[in-house]
């Protein structure tokens, strides 16, 4: 099953949505702390990745605000979580919208999460 995903991890990579190259190719390519984007993490491939602060990004499009979508969040996340890993979604509107906004959001996260984990205060 892990070929599969990763093969298919690949493919995603290639075929990144508008939102997600904005934010690869804007931000989190180039940001301090290494991200890793469609990540197979368990059965689910997420958007981004963080090891070194514990976090997953995923980017929402419209199918996320659904009750089926919300249901099947709740339970990707679960599973997530139970990595110590914090999920931060961001609907893809925001990227459009507000992309300064959502860069200082995830900057501050990871701050916060890098603190966290390594024992030292929160550098915010």
């Amino acid at each position: 099953m892990m070929d599969k995903l990763t093969e298919y991890a690949r493919k995603l990579r290639k075929e990144m949505t508008k939102e997600e190259r904005h934010l690869w190719y804007d931000f989190l390519r180039g940001y301090p702390v290494r991200f890793l984007r469609q990540r197979p993490i368990d059965r689910y491939i997420v958007d981004f990745y963080c090891a070194g602060a514990g976090l997953v990004i995923e980017l929402d499009g419209g199918q996320h605000f659904d009750s089926p979508g919300l249901a099947a969040d709740r339970e990707r996340d679960a599973v997530l979580e139970r990595y110590g890993l914090t999920v931060l979604r961001i609907p893809n509107n925001e990227i459009n919208r507000n992309f300064s906004g959502v860069c200082a959001y995830i900057d501050r996260e990871v701050k916060k999460r890098s603190g966290e984990i390594a024992g030292n205060p929160v550098f915010d």
